[in-house]
């Protein structure tokens, strides 16, 4: 059994049934949520809605997080698990994988988002990715 499991977290059901998974499957391993932050999005906004100032989309992407956490938080303290919870910025597949990497994770738990066809050729996916080239277990949860 693991002994410290990656939860790749960003608020939606998927990576909530990931959570929840994790913690009733790995309830004897120290159980960390991932929340990345992804500077990309920021080209987004700008696209849909103009010029962003850069400090007040890192604030906002800051306070997303903590929602995002706090979710994570709520979600684990019903099963009473104490949490840990992190924040990186990065791409996300990167990010799950360095931090994985550097902090002696040995399993790595996330939800999948389901894209299909031409739409995950063009963008490709984080579950895919973080699967393909994580050097731990990894499983996917739909």
């Amino acid at each position: 059994m693991p002994e410290n499991v990656l939860v790749a977290f960003d608020g939606s059901p998927l990576s909530q049934r990931a959570l929840t998974y994790a913690i009733e499957n790995f309830s004897d391993a120290t159980i960390t949520t991932i929340y990345v932050i992804d500077p990309i999005d920021s080209v987004v906004d700008v696209e849909a809605g103009g010029l962003p100032v850069a400090e007040d989309w890192y604030d906002n992407a800051r306070e997303r997080a903590t929602i995002i956490h706090t979710t994570a938080t709520d979600l684990a303290g019903e099963y009473d698990i104490e949490l840990n919870t992190v924040t990186e910025v990065g791409r996300p597949a990167r990010a799950i994988l360095e931090y994985a990497d550097d902090h002696g994770i040995d399993q790595i738990v996330a939800g999948s988002h389901g894209r299909s066809g031409i739409e995950r050729t063009l963008l490709g996916s984080v579950a895919e990715t973080v699967t393909r080239r994580a050097r731990i277990p990894v499983t996917i949860v739909g």
